[in-house]
């Protein structure tokens, strides 16, 4: 009897839903704190960052998972969501080191400069994604990467003026500190190879490193297969290279 075929397995599809369930994860862990927090007036924005006290460093890990309510939270879903998946999927490598850097830096820094009152919501971090996928674009100057950049601008390119002090109660010091955190980050891992793009063409710049790491990440550019060695050669070897305040 005849084994039936097997569908092919699409693997695009596969790791672009991959790179969603990690951002996924998080925004559904958010819902769930707020959820307890209305259900049970536990009044969660007290462990937000409450700048220059001792009490308030704590808020630096869960004031992103705060929120006051389910307009704010909403108005961080999305753009976590899509943010993430973008950085998850684009830059596998990085993302978590820019993830967790841009969350303790961002937080700190709203702690030493912030306003006297808890800082809580998850938009510090949205700002930090929004400038590392922006600039990642423009640094390493490849075509598909920069048009990534241009569709971040033409969706939350408004965003920017959250920077400013322009709104009463909302932490514009958490913007402002993402924004600028997950910038640096894309000048420093600019010379981490991408996924999922088409190699520089000819008459594109191309100003990265080759990388060879051990245990590549799935959907990571190959590398091109090593020469044959020579008829002399005697051996080979591998070289190892937030957020609203919320008064």
């Amino acid at each position: 009897m005849p084994i039936p075929m097997q569908p092919p397995i699409d693997h695009d599809r596969r790791r672009m839903l991959t790179a969603l369930i990690p951002p996924a994860m998080v925004v559904l862990l958010m819902w769930i704190v707020l959820g307890f927090d209305k259900v049970y007036h536990l009044d969660l924005a007290r462990l937000g960052i409450l700048p220059r006290t001792l009490g308030g460093l704590k808020g630096i890990f869960f004031a992103p998972f705060i929120h006051g309510g389910i307009d704010h939270l909403l108005s961080n879903t999305v753009p976590l969501l899509v943010l993430g998946w973008i950085t998850m999927y684009f830059y596998p490598k990085a993302s978590g080191r820019v993830l967790l850097v841009s969350w303790i830096t961002t937080g700190l820094w709203v702690w030493a400069v912030g306003r006297d009152s808890h800082h809580i919501g998850a938009s510090g971090i949205v700002y930090a994604l929004a400038g590392f996928i922006f600039f990642s674009g423009l640094f390493r100057r490849r075509i598909a990467l920069m048009a990534v950049s241009l569709i971040v601008v033409f969706l939350y390119g408004s965003m920017w003026w959250g920077v400013l002090p322009l709104q009463p109660g909302v932490s514009w010091e958490s913007h402002l500190a993402g924004g600028i955190v997950g910038s640096l980050m894309a000048w420093f891992y600019r010379r981490v190879p991408p996924a999922h793009v088409p190699p520089p063409r000819a008459d594109e710049p191309d100003d990265e490193e080759p990388m060879v790491i051990a245990d590549g990440d799935p959907g990571d550019e190959h590398m091109p297969p090593p020469l044959p060695p020579s008829p002399d050669a005697g051996s080979m070897y591998d070289p190892q290279h937030t957020s609203s305040t919320w008064e």
